[in-house]
């Protein structure tokens, strides 16, 4: 099974957009703020992204993660589907 985590900042409005489609489709995500983590902002600007969200859907193996960042409905409905809560 896939578990998402988004990584957020406050008024991000690609952040909402991609939250609120997530819930909007029970999709279940873990929300990390980067601006309340350093550390997670500094380990996403280390992977190359320069914009939240960064979506990283991870499938318990970090060379097969697959991540963005922005809102992508394509990526989500694509990458997320195993993730549904049943």
């Amino acid at each position: 099974m896939r578990t998402v985590t988004v990584y957020s900042k406050p008024a991000c409005v690609q952040c909402d957009a991609t939250k609120r489609w997530l819930k909007k489709h029970d999709i279940p995500y873990t929300l990390i703020d980067i601006t309340k983590s350093p550390k997670d902002a500094e380990a996403i600007k280390a992977l190359g992204f320069q914009q939240a969200p960064v979506v990283i859907v991870s499938t318990g193996d970090p060379e097969t993660d697959l991540m963005w960042s922005g809102f992508n409905t394509e990526n989500l409905t694509k990458y997320t589907h195993s993730t549904k809560a049943a």
